[in-house]
């Protein structure tokens, strides 16, 4: 397929992030079509763009997709965190000091975007941590490259995302994160890991999805139940995972939630990975679906976003 011109490329990230808000997500995250690792990676490891290895110069931290967001508008914007960053160039070798830099570079990304006023709440992505074997710093040094990573974002939203409960302690304990986003639609069983108590203690909140992403395992299940292919049919996935994924269902997840945490759920929504998804259709409707979860809820309780 040929490669996108910057401006086509801008052009479809303002189109989907349009489409979000129509579904009624009130604080999307801009459109995430790049890897994860390389949009940030390649410009900190670009000599040109570095003032020191790892740590990239405050004039390059610049997210490309926040220039699709049109002006009077935020998002919650999204850098992939520094453990994340370094298990993806170094592995299982610890050079603390790189950790450090690569914090201090998530930083700056973050800094700028805050600069630019486009953003409503920042996410620091740490998918593996809790779930890799690969992340051997230990508690402390996690936790002191999560406080570098976040520092920009004190007196602000800032959430960080994780796969697993294994460190949303050590999380909470950090300064400048306020919300701990957990998987927990697919894994509902991950929120009984996470003590209430530590996040009360360290006034710190909880984001917990309830609304399924993971379409391959969902297909998996459908088919083997089905005895078909429902790759083979569209019209038929789209049926099988909204009847599987209807808003009362998302609803449930969020009351279950709420009992659970109270006020300490700040905010809810999908869980990760609509990338995977057949179409924007489809994925939209989820997100209506999960956007429809939350406004019933609310019409007997309170909680303040849907990300």
């Amino acid at each position: 397929m040929e490669e996108l011109s910057s401006r086509q490329y801008l052009d479809l990230v303002r189109d989907v992030l349009e489409k979000k808000r129509q579904s009624g997500v009130e604080a999307p995250t801009y459109p995430q079509f790049r890897d994860m690792i390389r949009m940030f990676m390649d410009a900190i490891a670009d000599p040109q763009q570095s003032e020191s290895p790892y740590l990239i110069k405050r004039a390059c931290a610049s997210i490309l997709e926040l220039s699709a967001v049109p002006a009077g508008q935020r998002v919650r914007v999204c850098v992939t965190g520094p453990l994340e960053l370094y298990i993806s160039a170094f592995g299982t070798t610890a050079y603390t000091d790189i950790l450090y830099a690569l914090a201090e570079s998530v930083a700056r990304f973050l800094e700028k975007a805050r600069q630019e006023g486009k953003m409503s709440v920042a996410s620091i992505d740490e998918p593996s941590l809790g779930i890799s074997s690969a992340i051997i710093f230990p508690e402390d040094e996690v936790r002191q490259a999560l406080e570098i990573a976040s520092a920009p974002c004190r007196g602000m939203d800032c959430e960080v995302h994780l796969h697993s409960p294994l460190f949303a302690g050590t999380c909470a304990a950090v300064p400048g994160i306020s919300i701990v986003g957990i998987e927990s639609a697919a894994h509902p069983d991950y929120l009984q890991l996470i003590d209430r108590a530590v996040l009360e203690d360290t006034d710190t909140y909880l984001r917990a999805g309830i609304a399924r992403t993971d379409i391959l395992s969902m297909s998996a299940r459908l088919n083997e139940r089905l005895g078909v292919n429902l790759w083979n049919d569209p019209p038929q996935l789209e049926r099988e995972i909204l009847q599987m994924e209807t808003a009362q269902v998302m609803r449930d997840r969020l009351e279950r939630a709420y009992g659970l945490f109270g006020e300490r759920l700040r905010a809810t929504g999908p869980d990760c990975g609509l990338g995977s998804w057949p179409g924007q259709e489809l994925a939209g409707r989820l997100l209506s679906n999960c956007a429809q979860a939350v406004q019933g809820f609310r019409k007997s309780r309170s909680i303040e976003r849907v990300y």
